[in-house]
């Protein structure tokens, strides 16, 4: 019974508690110790590159800058060189980030290998003096960049945004003699950055933060459902107990993660990230996790530890311990959800706020309504746990009835009833999608299509279907006419009539058609091998305009192509789409708007309008001077 308290004392260390900070790794592997229970772990997916970088049976050694956001595994990576290298635990454990040892390299004599764990914790703080060792260092690290034949080797962690910075401080505290190398490290860093090189011939180079969430989320779930502690909890002598038997929510939140249904719509939510290019690292992934199964809003940084369960049981509140709603923070207050990344992604789908009448009828008259029995059993009644308590039906009955009396018991169930439908996205079976409308529980209502209709066909090395693209086209034009129009067979490229950026442009610059004609097109492609998708418009042979398309700005334009101008996102979307439009004119073609004959000159303006039926009218305006 200890070993499985223990393991749940442990697991509440990954989750959403103050303590957690940047020395998460050490915390974590400082109190495995003292425990004696083994960390969460998995391999990650850069592991065998990088280990191969320092392999004696690789005579190809090579520096290595690790790059990406807190909680990426860039400590964690460290650690593994650091051993596989043969460095002592004590050196390791100490609070230097900035560790060196000296090894044996197969056929090549004694090396040096330098490790700074965390550059940004290792660096001098902003405004003060760099210390003479560290400038050296680094300066040494920068002459190895362009050495074939070091005996030097660098291992470096370092935070987005952090190396560019650092080396720029460098420069300043370096003298002419060594400006040049401390540039050249600079500009090899930029290049690795912003173009998307792995590698030179003496640098390898890993940005973490370019690794799918949806990726790293299915190996850390892997590491996490498999640990050994859960045994002890759910198959020994501690599964008799209260705090882990079958009234405990910590045994009912791991047994619906062991649920096929609830797996897959989880990692759904990650595709959303990265379809949108938001990316999750490993930490915040344990920490979503971790709180899962252990959140409950009454509790002590509301997460339980086992002498809570009995409690939270003898109150009946189990219902507020539901993994559907600690999923997305349900547990945490409003200010500490927006304050953690994956929280504050999650909850972007706005999954609980959006719904339809269907899920909401199912929901609240599902008991008593013949037509929604079917559903109601399966989805709610069936569901002993966060289903129908006490509280869900007093609260319900008082919205029905309406009674002003009742006011907060209204006030109880419509909360009650966002964590409903956060459960509904978890329950609804495959065989339901389509007739309830899985989607319309997130403001992405067209994310199926995005992901069967453009992203699928993109991997498969399959073409985008033009019915898809000229949908995209006619919400392209709506935003960049500033009217109604409904043609999906051109785009129309239009200014104000003082050529500027206005929402509503009438004066038509340029005409591109959608299907291929005289080396004009537009399509949606992958640049890159399972990149995310790109509209792109070719306005002659090698001149293309690019604009990424995100989830979001997918959204976005089916939804003006259907008429509603969505106020979740509009604002910033509109923006990206404008900017994109000016993208488009200036690599148009240079032509003139004015045309010489023999008689003067004739300048022509092309105003663009609709008719009735929302199809563009075309009306020339002729000036001449003689």
């Amino acid at each position: 019974m200890k070993e499985a308290e223990d393991w749940i004392r442990f697991l509440r260390k990954y989750g959403p508690i103050v303590q957690n900070g940047n020395m998460f790794d050490e915390q974590i592997q400082r109190t495995a110790q003292r425990t004696n229970i083994k960390p969460i772990t998995f391999d990650h997916p850069i592991a065998e590159r990088l280990l191969r970088s320092f392999d004696n049976s690789n005579g190809d050694w090579k520096s290595v800058i690790l790059t990406g956001t807190a909680g990426d595994g860039k400590t964690h990576l460290c650690r593994q060189v650091w051993e596989s290298l043969g460095g002592s635990l004590e050196k390791w454990e100490s609070h230097d980030p900035y560790v060196m040892l000296t090894c044996q390299r197969l056929n090549k004599g004694i090396v040096k290998v330098h490790v700074i764990r965390d550059l940004s914790a290792w660096v001098p703080q902003q405004g003060m003096d760099w210390p003479q060792d560290k400038v050296n260092l680094l300066l040494q690290f920068s002459k190895v960049l362009s050495e074939t034949d070091s005996t030097d080797f660098f291992l470096i962690a370092a935070n987005d945004g952090q190396l560019i910075e650092t080396w720029k401080r460098l420069a300043e505290n370096v003298n002419d003699t060594d400006i040049e190398d401390v540039k050249s490290a600079l500009r090899i860093f930029e290049d690795l950055l912003f173009k998307g090189k792995e590698e030179t011939s003496s640098l390898k180079f890993f940005n973490l933060s370019q690794i799918k969430s949806s990726e790293l989320f299915k190996l850390a779930f892997e590491g996490f459902l498999s640990h050994d502690r859960w045994k002890v909890c759910f198959y020994g002598e501690a599964s008799e107990s209260i705090t882990f038997g079958s009234q405990s929510p910590i045994r009912q939140n791991y047994q619906l993660l062991q649920k096929p249904l609830v797996q897959e719509r989880l990692k759904t939510l990650f595709e959303f990230c990265d379809f949108n290019n938001l990316h999750v690292p490993i930490r915040e992934i344990l920490l979503l996790l971790a709180n899962a199964i252990l959140g409950h809003p009454d509790c002590h940084e509301r997460l339980m530890i086992p002498k809570d369960v009995e409690r939270v049981i003898k109150k009946d509140t189990v219902a507020k311990a539901s993994l559907y709603s600690n999923i997305f923070g349900g547990n945490l207050s409003s200010i500490r959800q927006e304050s953690i990344p994956i929280f504050r992604y999650f909850n972007l789908l706005r999954i609980g706020y959006e719904t339809t009448s269907c899920i909401d009828n199912i929901l609240i008259f599902g008991e008593t309504d013949n037509q929604l029995s079917t559903y109601y059993e399966e989805l709610i009644a069936n569901d002993a746990f966060y289903g129908v308590d006490k509280v869900y039906s007093d609260t319900r009955d008082a919205y029905i009835e309406g009674g002003e009396e009742d006011d907060e018991k209204i006030k109880v169930f419509l909360d009650t009833l966002v964590a409903q439908r956060r459960a509904m996205f978890f329950k609804i079976p495959k065989k339901w999608e389509r007739e309830l409308g899985l989607w319309d529980l997130t403001v992405f209502k067209h994310v199926g299509t995005y992901r069967t209709k453009i992203i699928e066909p993109l991997n498969e090395g399959k073409k985008v279907e033009r019915g898809i693209i000229r949908k995209i086209v006619k919400g392209l034009n709506r935003v960049w006419v500033g009217m109604m129009i409904d043609t999906d067979q051109e785009v129309y490229l239009t200014t104000g009539l003082t050529f500027s950026n206005v929402r509503v442009s009438r004066l038509l610059r340029e005409v591109i058609s959608v299907s291929p004609r005289l080396g004009q097109k537009v399509e949606i492609i992958s640049r890159e091998t399972n990149s995310l998708p790109v509209i792109q418009i070719t306005l002659i042979p090698d001149i293309h305009c690019y604009f990424p398309l995100t989830l979001t700005r997918y959204e976005f334009l089916n939804q003006v192509a259907e008429g509603v101008l969505p106020n979740s996102f509009s604002k910033e979307c509109f923006e990206d789409v404008m900017t994109f439009k000016s993208q488009v004119l200036t690599k148009l073609p240079e032509y003139s708007d004015q045309i010489r004959d023999e008689e003067g000159i004739e300048t022509v303006f092309t105003l663009l309008g609709i008719d009735e039926n929302g199809n563009p009218t075309k009306n020339n305006v002729e000036l001449l001077n003689a």
